[in-house]
């Protein structure tokens, strides 16, 4: 069937809670009409207010709560409607969550699942559109998930759910309305640690992360208009990393370059940058590329924001020079405003009358 990421998510978790009364589902909103970008709606009615329910403004004590939850046998999903509210949970994300199944010599599992809504939007500003997955990618005894397409964020979400160590599963919430093929009969080829080559090419490895495989992507097609056969890579999951598609990719193609959803600036993508120069040295045309919003805080004023992240065309322009790929800038410039997708408003955009910061 043809569902949205947001519809997938909400699918993930429906069959997982009627599969196992231990998983549950807490978080701000996940109770509310609107019920997270539409990926809780309805699930408290199902199942309940003893497994659907949300929570008082204290992350901090209920990731703690949710940690002991886990421990005790249940497999609790935590949501955050932005990953900017995880920092007050830090202590415990970071000291208590990551640590138990070390500590504990693996006597207690943590089978729990962090949701963190991230990325542009609306007036979402400095503090309500924070990238911060390399922030928790530093961090030993995460792991980090970040899928782009319906059909990945049904089935890594709900192996996130199965898996005994806990997961940080971020979606963008410019993924929420993406539209693809669900079959919940099929598994997941790629498996929950691995990225997916989704196109072969032969002259510049493209990867992506969450909606910087959207935009990788659209460059995609973007050059095979030009006669530029791009390899376009989803990497997926950030940790553990799935190096070895990556480094596969780069030696075959000599060029490899990443669109990623926070500034390059100590990041994922420099992180996945630094670690395919090491394992191409001397076998690349040039060192990897990556490509990101500004390393800056987000302007909440729309029209500023819009500068923050880099568009189609600047992108282009920056893969076309940085790699010799050797098209007419002009020619790039035209095609780029024919794939322009002008929008009367942002997605997320609230309607006039609304109430409430969600």
């Amino acid at each position: 069937m043809t569902v949205t990421f947001g519809r997938a998510i909400r699918e993930a978790l429906e069959d997982e809670m009627e599969l196992d009364s231990r998983v549950l589902l807490m978080g701000l909103g996940v109770a509310d009409a609107k019920g997270v970008f539409g990926t809780t709606i309805g699930l408290q009615q199902k199942f309940g207010r003893e497994r659907v329910f949300d929570i008082p403004l204290s992350e901090n004590a209920l990731t703690g709560v949710a940690l002991g939850m886990a421990m005790m046998g249940l497999r609790p999903v935590f949501t955050h409607q932005r990953a900017d509210f995880s920092f007050t949970s830090a202590e415990q994300l970071i000291n208590q969550v990551a640590k138990t199944i070390y500590t504990t010599r693996g006597e207690y599992p943590v089978p729990l699942v962090i949701r963190m809504v991230v990325g542009r939007g609306w007036g979402q500003g400095p503090t309500h559109a924070q990238v911060p997955h390399g922030l928790f990618a530093s961090v030993p005894g995460l792991r980090i998930i970040a899928p782009s397409s319906p059909a990945d964020a049904y089935s890594m979400l709900r192996d996130a759910i199965k898996d005994p160590n806990p997961v940080v599963f971020f979606e963008h919430r410019w993924l929420h309305d993406q539209v693809g093929e669900l079959g919940k009969e099929l598994s997941n080829a790629p498996g929950l640690y691995k990225s997916a080559i989704i196109k072969s090419g032969k002259d510049l490895s493209l990867a992506g992360i969450s909606y910087g495989f959207v935009e990788a992507a659209r460059l995609t097609s973007l050059f095979s208009s030009f006669g530029i056969d791009i390899e376009l890579i989803d990497v997926r999951t950030i940790s553990p990393l799935d190096l070895a598609t990556l480094t596969h990719s780069a030696d075959k193609t000599k060029r490899f370059a990443l669109v990623d959803i926070s500034a390059p600036d100590f990041s994922v993508g420099s992180e996945i940058s630094r670690k395919v120069t090491e394992a191409t040295w001397g076998r690349m045309f040039r060192p990897p590329l990556c490509i990101g919003p500004r390393h800056a805080p987000v302007p909440s004023a729309p029209s500023l924001a819009l500068e923050h992240y880099p568009k189609l065309e600047q992108m282009a322009i920056s893969l076309n020079d940085y790699f010799d790929l050797r098209i007419e800038p002009s020619k790039l410039l035209s095609r780029c405003l024919e794939m322009h997708q002008p929008r009367s408003k942002w997605r997320d955009q609230p309607d006039v009358g609304q109430i409430g910061p969600f």
